[in-house]
């Protein structure tokens, strides 16, 4: 086997060139790598281990499964979900067995993305896996939990990859300007730049650099300032994976800060999502949401706000309707809270889903035809409207042998204080009727 970390010419990309060689020169990943960790035990141990690595993008998932090949002088195969179906998988399988009869070498085989591989490809590998023919290391960006087989799950170690600090990002671009980037001064703000665009990401931060040292040599540059960054760079948006797991996270965060009535940061949340390419209507539809389950009836308002921002943004897209977008956050995150409302519903949708269906009471039903009115159907019936404070005081809506059931229950929070009022004084009206 050829070296995995020989560069092939002078175009090897330097985050290729920069991939750490040993377990001691991976930078972050110190709760798996770190003395007595997890993964340092299993280097430490001889034996490898087939084993899922979850983690963000440019952690170091593919690194740590060429290492594993280095550390056990195994054969590497590399598959990648995107581009292999199941014809790749056998040839893989083809070339492990040929390897191990050949050189008597075992193979580690490395599928990135492993969540885009369907069941049934999944499953493909858990022959071998189980023979022990090739130790098997997916890396996934989504959680394995819901996109991995459990039968496959079942037979690897789950190992969680962090997102690089800031500080870890540091350490790796001090490294590559000492290896890779001589004759280039970078001003302290531009280093703070370029940690930030990269977002926790290794390969990005490398890629970053490698983009710059090229614009600074076309352009006979040395000193690199934050201003060169801005207009050297393209803008790069945040880490964000549309419809993955940083999606459900964030528009989590959102929810959850709005609901907690923080408009600081459901506002910060709304422009990260924004700033990652989420769709606007869809955080449009969450506020909807919002305004339904966690404020409901406290403030009737927020309901026109949040539909206002969402048609607002069908009309006038960007910029404008993201303005409206951050009115609505901010409003409902500054409104009164009550999930009276959902309460209520699930509350009625459970009773309904639990017991027979009650026929509607004679008083209650329709008569649009004389014989219906002739067989006195509807004809018990109160109009509200002709009685006191226009309320049938003592009168039942409900199904004549149902028992009794209270639903909604409002607080006394926002304008619900007010309804809460108005009912407990029906109900004071309903009781000197039923004495």
């Amino acid at each position: 086997m050829t070296d995995l970390f020989e560069t092939q010419n002078i175009f090897t990309p330097l985050a290729e060139q920069l991939r750490p060689k040993k377990t001691e020169d991976v930078v972050g990943q110190d709760h798996l790598l770190g003395p007595g960790k997890p993964l340092y035990i299993a280097f430490k141990s001889g034996k490898p281990h087939s084993m899922i690595l979850w983690g963000p993008p440019g952690t170091g998932k593919t690194t740590l499964a060429k290492l594993m090949a280095l550390k056990f002088d195994s054969n590497f195969i590399a598959l990648s979900a995107v581009l292999s179906g199941v014809k790749d998988i056998r040839d893989a399988i083809e070339l492990a067995q040929m390897t191990l009869q050949q050189s008597n070498r075992h193979t580690i085989l490395f599928v990135d993305e492993v969540h885009r591989f369907n069941k049934y490809q999944q499953d493909a590998f858990l022959p071998y896996v189980e023979k022990g023919l090739v130790t098997f290391v997916g890396a996934t960006t989504e959680n394995p939990s819901f996109e991995v087989n459990s039968a496959l799950l079942s037979r690897a170690h789950v190992y969680v990859l962090k997102a690089l600090s800031e500080n870890h990002l540091s350490t790796l671009f001090n490294k590559a300007r000492e290896s890779a980037l001589q004759g280039l001064n970078f001003s302290n703000d531009a280093k703070c730049l370029l940690i930030g665009f990269a977002d926790g990401d290794a390969r990005r931060l490398l890629n970053l650099l490698e983009q710059t040292k090229t614009a600074a040599e076309t352009e006979n540059i040395v000193n690199i300032n934050a201003a060169y960054i801005r207009n050297m760079l393209t803008y790069a948006s945040h880490n964000f994976d549309k419809g993955g797991d940083q999606f459900y996270d964030q528009i989590s965060a959102l929810h959850k800060s709005t609901r907690g009535s923080d408009p600081d940061a459901a506002l910060y949340w709304m422009c990260r999502m924004l700033d990652g390419g989420a769709d606007p209507l869809y955080i449009g539809r969450r506020l909807i949401r919002i305004a339904t389950e966690d404020i409901g009836l406290a403030d009737p308002r927020a309901l026109q706000i949040a539909l206002n921002s969402y048609e607002v943004y069908e009309r006038l897209g960007s910029p404008e309707g993201e303005l409206a977008l951050a009115q609505a956050v901010l409003y409902l995150a500054c409104a009164p809270k009550s999930n009276a409302t959902y309460l209520a519903y699930n509350k009625a949708r459970a009773l309904i889903s639990d017991n027979k269906s009650y026929p509607v009471p004679n008083h209650l039903r329709n008569a649009p035809t004389d014989l219906m009115k002739k067989l006195d159907i509807g004809s018990e019936y109160r109009y509200a409207h002709d009685e006191t404070e226009a309320y049938s005081a003592g009168e039942n809506y409900f199904p004549a042998d149902m028992p009794d059931v209270t639903l909604y229950m409002p607080t006394s929070r926002g304008f619900e204080e007010k309804i809460s009022d108005k009912l407990a004084h029906l109900r004071k009206l309903d009781k000197k009727v039923r004495r």
